[in-house]
């Protein structure tokens, strides 16, 4: 059938999505390589589809009318979307995904190489074709468009036929292959579905038991993202995995997926009301109890299974604090220590095992957790960690919010009443400012140690500013005495003077110990005190409002709200990170988006500020693009990954300088020269080149935290003379950076010995 009649087929709702199908998850690679296929007239597999009554299919976005048959896609889905979306321009129907990931596809008349729209090096470029527009007009008046071109007249005949050939894409023949029949039950096809998809865009695990799930309940992921959108509404942000992982505890009692083979739809439908009304009493009770009342806090999100199976056995109910509190012993250690930062499954299954309702079940699993680690025991070493990221900095926050922490202003109200008012809101506060840590010389792991945070209100944060600790220190504990004590701030004087700040952290981190193993210990032997009967269960209405808000580093917190503001998706926060070979904890990301800025387009993307160049090596190794500096991301994102710029924004935009076409024509030099002369292939340094444009590509590896991959390779092999960084100080350039970017490529040749002041 031809491309044109499946799309026809497609609008008449003759041709749709069954509901168990997952989403669009290809990615812009993916996206070309189709279209460079079908150019050249590659085969690109055949179609199946399952032919079945449309009263008694679930179909995704509908099908038009209920009588006859409709042909579900069970293999090609994501080559008729990418197909759909580039020739009509929109998504079909049943779309589910992002949308800027196959719009704004370019073809190069002379290169005949797709890529998508990039202002630097399309914008008033004749040779580059807006491919669905093309699609939609017909080469006709692209042809016509070409002759009115007095420059490209001369090779009209040549650049016609490309337009011809992609234009005739619509009329390509693909093979469909039919799944018919009685006995083709809707099991049968799941089944098949899964086997034909195995080979592709890989599922997750969690893909195919729902889609086994969505077979028999079509409206199942529907109510698994309503779930996941009532959480988001409050603050807490999970993944679909995630909930599927509580719901396959709560009704197998184990963790992996594969579980859910043998369970029928009513079974799981009360899993997911169990899994949501447990989470929610979870969640309040986290709030309440240890203060972690927001996302960013809420570490050890991979215990929830155990905790939801836990309470699920018991009717939802505690029976006593100290059964109550006891739990939420071992869910602070989990998360403190890392148990589920390795295999999750294998662990997770280890604890399940000891959970059952036997009264001592608890104390095991407890006893579990401690062997794995010797004792748990809290040192004054476990609060070296830095930035916001830090395991233990929902601890920090946690003992500000239950163990009497004082503001340092203002009435100096406990930080854990409830706070009225903008001004109130937590933020994060460097203790001694980091202005004056960098003054003396101290690292960026040290200036944000954290042991040099505490918790303050807005009001009182933005009246201490960058004062030195022996300036407001002194006027704090005559005004607002036992204020400092109740943050754990040393009070011998001699620690708050600059020159003691690794004393000061030292002393600090000493006194966090002690007082998280207080907190701990109280956990631990709670008062054996009825509880009361809880209030039936509304989950709507379920999860409080975080009684205080906390304000991230404020670098952060302007970086979020500049990603929401130009339609960005919302990146995870505090997300571990590992060797995906040695599972050895890497960091825990300030932001990450592990699947691509856009789901499923490019490499996972890691953000952690001012992070040291062994965590963005490590992260590098790991297959993120690492950023430690918010300018570093920004560039990145702004340069690639924008929402895509209407056509006739984007010709109306300034064209670029001739500067900026010389040096975007260096870089490519530079590839050629590295990959013939050095034996150097830069795979990374070439595709961001043809996303981005040579001089968004020089800007984005200047602002990452350390040397890109592709200048320690050609530094290896003795050739900094082909790195962008040598090409940055060639006088014809310097105007196209500014000051803090040649510094950067200055002393990243002169650290290695490079005499950039010599030519070639």
């Amino acid at each position: 059938m031809q491309v044109q009649t499946i799309l026809d087929q497609i609008d008449l709702g003759a041709m749709a999505l069954p509901e168990f199908q997952r989403g669009y998850v290809w990615n812009r690679d993916q996206v070309r390589g189709l279209m460079t296929s079908l150019y050249r007239r590659h085969p690109v597999g055949s179609l199946l589809v399952w032919i079945t009554p449309k009263d008694s299919a679930a179909v995704r976005g509908g099908a038009a009318g209920n009588e006859g048959t409709v042909e579900l896609l069970l293999d090609g889905q994501q080559r008729i979307t990418t197909l759909y979306g580039i020739i009509r321009g929109a998504a079909p129907r049943f779309f589910d995904g992002a949308e800027s990931t196959f719009t704004g596809l370019h073809f190069h008349l002379e290169d005949e190489t797709f890529e998508f729209y990039g202002p630097a090096k399309m914008a008033g470029n004749p040779l580059w074709v807006n491919v669905t527009e093309l699609m939609r007009e017909g080469a006709g008046k692209a042809i016509v468009r070409l002759l009115q071109n007095p420059d490209l007249v001369g090779r009209a005949d040549t650049f016609a036929t490309r337009l011809n050939a992609i234009d005739g894409v619509k009329s390509i023949d693909l093979h469909i292959e039919k799944v018919t029949g009685a006995d083709k039950t809707i099991d049968v096809v799941v089944d098949i579905f899964n086997m034909v998809n195995s080979g592709g865009t890989k599922l997750s695990k969690g893909d195919l038991a729902l889609a086994k799930i969505c077979a028999q309940w079509p409206d199942a992921r529907g109510e698994l993202k309503a779930a996941l959108e009532r959480w988001s509404g409050h603050g807490f942000f999970f993944q679909l995995d995630w909930l599927l992982r509580n719901i396959t505890t709560i009704t197998t009692g184990e963790a992996r997926f594969s579980a859910l083979a043998g369970i029928d739809t009513a079974t799981f439908r009360k899993g997911l009301f169990d899994a949501e009304a447990s989470a929610n009493k979870l969640l309040n009770l986290i709030s309440a109890r240890l203060g972690l009342d927001h996302d960013r806090v809420l570490g050890g999100r991979y215990a929830f299974p155990v905790l939801t199976r836990y309470l699920t056995q018991r009717g939802g109910k505690f029976q006593t604090a100290v059964e109550q509190d006891k739990l939420l012993y071992w869910y602070v250690n989990s998360f403190l220590w890392g148990r589920f930062t390795g295999s999750v499954e294998t662990i997770l299954n280890k604890d399940l095992e000891v959970v059952d309702q036997s009264p001592d079940s608890l104390d095991r699993l407890i006893e579990q957790l401690r062997q794995s680690r010797g004792d748990l025991l809290v040192r004054a070493d476990d609060f070296r960690g830095w930035s916001l990221g830090a395991r233990f900095y929902p601890m920090l926050y946690l003992l500000t919010r239950t163990h009497g922490a004082r503001d340092l202003g203002g009435l100096s109200p406990k930080l854990s009443h409830w706070l009225l008012g903008k001004g109130s809101s937590l933020e994060v506060h460097h203790i001694f400012p980091k202005a004056l840590l960098y003054k003396h010389d101290y690292y960026r792991s040290e200036v944000n140690a954290l042991a040099n945070f505490c918790f303050l209100t807005a009001d009182t944060n933005k009246e201490i500013s960058d004062t030195a600790p022996m300036v407001y220190f002194p006027k704090v504990a005559e005004h607002h005495p036992g204020a400092l004590a109740s943050q754990w701030i040393p009070m011998d004087e001699n620690l708050w003077k600059v020159e003691n700040y690794r004393d000061f952290l030292a002393a600090r981190r000493e006194m966090l110990a002690r007082a998280a193993n207080s907190v701990l210990d109280e956990l631990l032997h709670a008062p054996a005190t009825a509880i009361l009967e809880p209030l039936p269960v509304e989950l709507e209405a379920t999860i409080s409002a975080p009684s205080v808000s906390e304000v991230l580093d404020p670098e952060i917190n302007d970086l979020l709200g500049w990603i929401s503001e130009n339609g960005f998706s919302r990146p995870r926060l505090d997300l571990e990170i590992v060797d995906p070979e040695t599972q050895v904890l890497i960091v825990v990301a300030d932001l990450a988006w592990p699947n691509g800025v856009q789901e499923g387009l490019g490499d996972p993307v890691a953000f952690e500020l001012h992070a040291d160049a062994s965590i963005i090596s490590a992260l590098n190794a790991a297959g993120y693009r690492a950023f430690a500096t918010v300018e570093g991301l920004r560039r990145h994102l702004e340069a690639g990954l924008h929402p895509q710029v209407p056509d006739e924004t984007a010709e109306a935009s300034s064209p670029p300088t001739v500067a900026q076409e010389q040096f975007h024509r260096a870089m490519i030099d530079v590839y050629q020269r590295a990959k013939s002369e050095a034996g150097y292939n830069a795979s990374r340094f070439l595709s961001m080149i043809s996303e981005i444009g040579g001089l968004e590509t020089a800007h984005v590896l200047l602002a990452e935290g350390v040397e890109s991959e592709g200048f320690i390779g050609l530094w290896e092999k003795g050739r900094l003379d082909l790195t962008v960084e040598a090409h940055v100080l060639r006088p014809e350039f310097t105007e196209l950076f500014d000051e803090r970017e040649r510094g950067v490529a200055r002393r990243r040749l002169e650290d290695l010995g490079y005499d950039w002041r010599q030519p070639g």
